[in-house]
């Protein structure tokens, strides 16, 4: 876990008037530092600045230890969740035949499905580098065939032997900014 979480506790806390929240979760109103101090140690707790930008800053009386506790749990389980693209690569010959083309196609819309990246490789032999504009007809024809559910991140470019294009699965937030 990469992220480091921090917050100001009891002595630690700068400013002077706080909202505070007790530990029943109730508001206790806007008191000095001092007060709130007071009203934590009576609990035998600690005074933990939850919200430092609002105006005047939130405190809560919680027992910190438990409440660092959750805190790296939530952050924990949020970067479970996160999961990082993958950029898979699929071949295709110029001149593929169509039960081929079809099975690659397939094995493509998994992986946008899966919310991967594909790079799409069109591989010219030495005679079919004369006929490039297959290579571009067949790479068209992929985004073509599947619509609206992915954006070109790489155009049509050649690389040695090879006609690559990088495509990504468009999510609903990069539909709404579209």
């Amino acid at each position: 876990m990469k992220a480091k979480l921090y917050w100001r506790v009891n002595e630690h806390i700068y400013a002077q008037t706080l909202r505070v929240i007790g530990a029943d979760g109730k508001a206790l109103g806007v008191l000095t530092k001092e007060e709130a101090l007071k009203k934590s140690k009576e609990a035998g707790l600690d005074l933990v600045e939850i919200a430092p930008n609002a105006n005047p800053p939130v405190v809560k009386i919680i027992n910190f230890g438990k409440f660092r506790y959750r805190e790296e749990k939530k952050l924990r389980e949020e970067l479970k969740k996160q999961k990082a693209a993958e950029l898979k690569e699929i071949r295709f010959s110029p001149f593929i035949a169509e039960n081929d083309y079809q099975i690659r196609f397939k094995r493509v819309k998994e992986f946008i499905e899966d919310k991967n990246k594909v790079r799409l490789a069109v591989v010219f032999r030495r005679p079919q580098l004369g006929s490039k504009r297959f290579g571009y007809e067949l790479l068209a024809r992929i985004v073509k065939e599947l619509g609206d559910g992915v954006g070109v991140d790489m155009q049509p470019k050649f690389l040695g032997k090879s006609l690559l294009m990088i495509i990504s699965p468009v999510t609903k937030k990069k539909k709404k900014d579209a």
